[in-house]
């Protein structure tokens, strides 16, 4: 039986990825279809790690990086700018396929009319449509002729309501070591002490505007229970990492902090336990098998709305809540957010061995579910679509 897209010998794909963590998305999936395609030519908008895989950038991903439903307000001239520059592009120039992954609110109005001008779309990671808002998933079936999603219940959610779509697993689960010593790794990074937490307050600039301070607190109420305690976090960026200095700067808690430039793997598998902003890094935290307490802090006009709409479906906000038999993470959101809370969270875990081993032998399941191989899955999905185009044209 032959593979997708056996044959093809020049693919021009385009794509746009928002984020860090759309960006890894990206460049995994461009080594996979470069391992099948000997002449490829990718180019869109792309972050470090697609550039690096051989992508052509025309802005980087990190323009996306806008979320809720009223702090994208001020960006949206910008962003409407951004998409008729590229719609305009590839209308002049149209590529083979095109692949927005994640970012929805810019990807689905750029995938809708580049299928109304017959080129093939995919839409890779599904928006959280299960979750909130709803209705969206009407306007995810309009304007991607494929979703490819990173966890099973998507898929069923999407045949329910007639859109089409395939489960390739999680690329996280796929990259993130099975096997690794904590002790090692706290080695490696220097740290010498008896409890270690992991502090992650998001890699956006918002998140950790809102989230670093109050996680913060929470160390120095962590220090008073446990003298010997040390803390490490990982960033995103250098702007994410600068402001959270200038925070730490505040609480003479420097000494106790080893601060990561790009290393989330390291920083969470040296903690017992991981705070964390809920996000990719709580998934990734699950993975690496550690328990986790995860917090958020949305603007209060978006939550306020959010509330009021009733536009919030599901009862944790953790994917690792959602895909676990019982919720696992600790959650808190908005005012439920304080040092006491949170602190006392990361204590329990220290002190309850048994719970602990539970929670990392739950979590070790999640790979065995998630781990399919996702970036070669996305890359015949991808072949695919060219492959039918080819046949049509």
């Amino acid at each position: 039986m032959n593979s997708p897209g056996q044959g093809l010998r020049e693919l021009r794909v385009a794509l746009v990825a928002g984020e860090a963590s759309g960006d890894l998305l990206g460049a995994g999936l461009i080594d996979a279809l470069r391992k099948r395609i000997p002449h490829l030519q990718c180019e869109g908008i792309a972050g470090v790690a697609m550039q690096q895989a051989g992508c052509e950038a025309f802005a980087n991903s990190d323009a996306l990086a806008v979320m809720g439903l009223i702090e994208p307000l001020r960006h949206i001239p910008r962003l409407f700018r951004l998409r008729r520059e590229l719609i305009k592009r590839w209308t002049v120039d149209p590529p083979d396929v095109f692949v927005g992954i994640d970012a929805p609110d810019f990807n689905l109005g750029l995938e809708r009319r580049l299928k109304q001008l017959g080129i093939p779309t995919i839409h890779y990671v599904s928006p959280s449509v299960w979750a909130w808002r709803q209705g969206r998933v009407r306007t995810i079936g309009r304007a991607a002729d494929k979703v490819l999603c990173l966890l099973p219940f998507e898929k069923t959610f999407y045949d329910r309501h007639g859109v089409s779509a395939e489960f390739v697993g999680h690329p996280l689960a796929d990259q993130l070591p099975s096997e690794v010593s904590p002790t090692a790794v706290r080695i490696e990074l220097g740290i010498h002490a008896g409890h270690v937490v992991t502090v992650m307050p998001g890699s956006r600039m918002s998140e950790v505007t809102r989230l670093g301070p109050v996680f913060l607190q929470a160390c120095q109420r962590l220090v008073s229970l446990y003298p010997d305690i040390a803390f490490v976090t990982p960033f995103a960026n250098q702007a994410t990492r600068s402001l959270f200095s200038r925070q730490l700067s505040a609480t003479g808690l420097e000494g106790r902090f080893t601060l990561l430039e790009r290393r989330s793997e390291a920083a969470i598998l040296a903690g017992d336990v991981v705070l964390l902003a809920s996000g990719t890094a709580a998934l990734e935290s699950a993975l690496l098998c550690r328990p986790t307490v995860a917090a958020y802090r949305l603007a209060p006009l978006t939550y306020a709305l959010a509330k009021g709409l009733r536009l919030v479906k599901v009862p944790c906000f953790t994917l690792p809540n959602q895909l676990t038999r019982e919720p696992l993470v600790p959650e808190f959101l908005q005012s439920a957010v304080t040092p006491e809370a949170l602190a006392d969270a990361v204590a329990q875990m220290l002190d309850d061995d048994v719970l602990r081993l539970r929670i990392q032998g739950e979590f070790a399941g999640l790979r065995d579910t998630l781990a399919r191989g996702a970036s070669d899955r996305a890359a015949e999905a991808v072949l695919a679509a060219a492959q039918e185009r080819a046949v049509r044209t």
